[in-house]
């Protein structure tokens, strides 16, 4: 599942969380000028197995940054803070 995005979104349909965790992701990558990639578990056994109970997921750079709510100023700050 490789991308140039920063951030991928773990979802499934018909999750209201997962909406508003779209919804979020928007407003931070209107701040930072970011892409965001949506990875359905529906679509995907690892990842239904891995991030299943705790939808929707947030990963930054390929790690787990939260679930079930975005944190949005956590990850603006994440997002532009030079990694050392």
């Amino acid at each position: 599942m490789s991308t140039d995005a920063r951030l991928a979104l773990i979802t499934r349909p018909g999750c209201h969380l997962c909406d508003d965790a779209k919804t979020a992701l928007d407003r931070v990558v209107a701040v930072t000028g970011d892409k965001w990639v949506e990875w359905d578990v529906s679509d995907d056994v690892e990842l239904e197995r891995e991030y299943g109970d705790r939808l929707p997921v947030v990963l930054l750079d390929g790690k787990e940054h939260g679930y079930w709510r975005v944190e949005e100023e956590r990850l603006l700050r994440d997002l532009t803070t030079p990694q050392l």
